[in-house]
């Protein structure tokens, strides 16, 4: 991982989070920030408006996978063409305010691809961050939403197109994660066996997980299923460990797919669970 070859620059713990955290008193600020770009991110046949609403979605999602309230999102946006501009910052827009923040400005440059960089805060209490560092042996591992769809929707599934390009930033959920007395908690853009393998670095903990219990797309053979649901990138929920006597969490639609173990490997079925997901790829 990229991530690897920079930890002993910015630190390890600079990198173990969704956010950035910073201290300033009676509260926790967190910091993200996102590049996306129209070959790599954006999958054919999105409108512009959809394309603002994705790239404000992501960064948010992180907000949200640290408990945190959004407040203000920046955009910077490097267009091919003047006249997507609109669009991209009413769906930007729309996207915000749906989890009460605000698109507060940005940048505006020339790009030969359409390039979009989000960068948002958020504000949490001390006691209330959920960070990944906090896993437990014997914590129950509950997923929010069905993951895959993402994953199903780019393969050409209608059902979870929108699941795809406007996904949801888990904001309410995450607080309800924190309130509940979640130990730990991060988003699984990048899949849930790579998140997993994040979860489990940070917290010095491996993973028990039940095939019977995962939330399958319906329709589709088992092993497809199950191979979206454990591998498939783009789905914004949220994956957090929480303690036995805590679940179910109020305010959460929660699914139980598996239990931390003391033992650092990652198993499905007890199966070791290969290490693959969403990632960058250079040619």
């Amino acid at each position: 991982m990229l991530l690897d070859g920079i930890r002993g620059i910015v630190g390890e713990k600079e990198t173990e989070d969704d956010c950035s955290v910073l201290d300033i008193g009676d509260r926790l600020l967190v910091m993200t920030t996102d590049m996306l770009h129209e070959t790599t991110d954006f999958p054919k046949g999105m409108t512009d408006y959809e394309i603002g609403w994705m790239a404000a979605a992501v960064t948010l999602s992180d907000i949200a996978s640290m408990a945190a309230s959004p407040a203000d999102l920046l955009m910077a946006v490097g267009l091919d063409d003047p006249a997507r501009l609109p669009g991209i910052t009413r769906g930007a827009d729309a996207c915000c305010r749906s989890v009460d923040a605000r698109l507060a400005g940005g940048d505006i440059d020339r790009h030969d691809e359409l390039t979009i960089v989000s960068t948002a805060i958020g504000f949490v209490d001390h006691e209330k961050i959920l960070r990944r560092s906090g896993a437990q042996p014997g914590d129950l591992v509950c997923v929010t939403g069905m993951p895959g769809s993402a994953e199903a929707g780019l393969g050409g599934d209608l059902r979870y197109w929108k699941n795809l390009i406007t996904p949801v930033p888990r904001v309410l959920e995450g607080k309800a994660f924190s309130e509940g007395g979640a130990s730990a908690m991060m988003d699984i853009s990048d899949g849930i066996a790579l998140s997993l393998a994040d979860l489990g670095r940070v917290s010095k903990v491996g993973f028990s997980l039940d095939p019977s219990l995962f939330p399958l797309i319906p329709d589709l053979p088992i092993e497809r299923a199950t191979d979206l649901f454990l591998f498939g990138g783009g789905d914004f929920e949220l994956i957090a460990t929480v303690p036995p006597d805590r679940f179910p969490v109020a305010g959460v639609d929660a699914t139980v797919i598996g239990v931390v173990t003391e033992d650092t490997a990652i198993l499905s079925g007890g199966s070791p669970l290969p290490h693959r997901g969403y990632l960058h790829r250079w040619e």
